[in-house]
Order: C-alpha cells, then sequence, then structure tokens
C-alpha cells in the first residue's frame, strides 16, 4: 500500500472534509527478532484470514465518529523489512479514531493473522 497515495484518494471521495478531522495510520513491519524472547528472525511465513479481516474492519467502521478503514495484510513468506500490515483509520475527532486504530490492530493481530517465524 502506499500510503500517501492512499490517503490523497480518500481525501477525493465525497464527504471527506466535512467528516474528517483525523487519519491514522499503523505500518507492520517484519522484525529482525522475535518478540518473545528477541532471538533472529530470518524470515516468517504469513497467513491471513481475509473474512475475518473483512468483519472486523466492518464492525469497527459502525464506531461513532469513523468515516473510513482501510486494510491490507500481506500473506506468505516476508523478510525482515518487509511491510506486514497496513491500517488506516480516518473519522472526526482523535478520542475516536485512536482507540478504534488500537483496539482493531489488536484484534486483527490477535484473531486474523497467523505468522510463523523461521531463524537460519
Amino acid at each position: 500500500m502506499d500510503i500517501s497515495k492512499t490517503i490523497a484518494e480518500m481525501k477525493k471521495e465525497p464527504g471527506f472534509a466535512a467528516q474528517v478531522g483525523m487519519v491514522l495510520v499503523h505500518n507492520g513491519v517484519v522484525r529482525a527478532w522475535s518478540r518473545k524472547d528477541r532471538s533472529a528472525v530470518s524470515a516468517i511465513d504469513v497467513s491471513v484470514n481475509r473474512e475475518k479481516i473483512s468483519a472486523l474492519r466492518d464492525e469497527y467502521a459502525r464506531k461513532p465518529g469513523i468515516y473510513k478503514i482501510l486494510i491490507e495484510a500481506q500473506t506468505g513468506r516476508l523478510r525482515p523489512g518487509d511491510d506486514l500490515l497496513f491500517i488506516v483509520v480516518a473519522g472526526d475527532i482523535r478520542e475516536n479514531v485512536k482507540p478504534v486504530l488500537a483496539e482493531l490492530l489488536d484484534r486483527v493481530k490477535a484473531e486474523a493473522v497467523i505468522k510463523t517465524e523461521h531463524s537460519d
């Protein structure tokens, strides 16, 4: 996902200027170390439950003040530095947008993304 292009396209949509005061972006990147023990990671295999991501996006898009949510998750073999997960949340005010991004991110990671780490 090209974040700048994605946001620029969103800004062209009817209603954007009237409804959006904040756009938050999560850009998850593959780390070169494991979260559990900080051991070296050379690659990860990722599978994604796209139906669950869609359901989560729809659920959180109905929250107060939310204009639009975009989610893009990569699958397959990824290496450190590769983009893994993009979430864009656009809405009216930070009190509405920040918690939606935080909760949605945690749920996508817990419920819809499976990663297997590999080391050399």
